[in-house]
């Protein structure tokens, strides 16, 4: 079983948020260490967290969700700076026997992310 699963939907336009570039960090020694990046798939998930052949240590992660690149892209107009550049969800597992799924609701002003079953 995979540990986390990344899905993200953008809430703005009611759509999953296909090609959004996500990546995840691991801690290590104070260090943010890449683990995966990947983009958004036309079902809402990240393929390249599915497709890690391990599951994930228990520690601490970042997910970086690049936000103004995705919008920017769909030809919305943004500020400069964009008021979301790349946020940050920084979430930790504890128990590997479980799975952690990260539901993402976004905009280009707002987001909401939490551990879903």
């Amino acid at each position: 079983m995979q540990t986390i699963s990344v899905h993200v939907v953008d809430v703005a336009n009611g759509q999953v948020a296909r090609n959004m570039r996500v990546d995840v960090l691991s801690q290590e020694g104070g260090q943010w260490r890449e683990v995966v990046s990947g983009q958004v798939g036309s079902n809402g998930l990240v393929a390249a967290i599915e497709g890690v052949a391990e599951p994930m240590a228990a520690g601490r992660y970042e997910l970086r969700l690049h936000v103004a690149d995705y919008y920017r892209a769909r030809g919305t107009q943004l500020p400069e700076p964009a008021f979301m550049d790349v946020q940050v969800f920084r979430f930790a597992v504890a128990d590997t026997t479980r799975h952690y799924h990260l539901p993402v609701k976004l905009t280009p002003w707002g987001l909401s992310c939490f551990r879903g079953a």
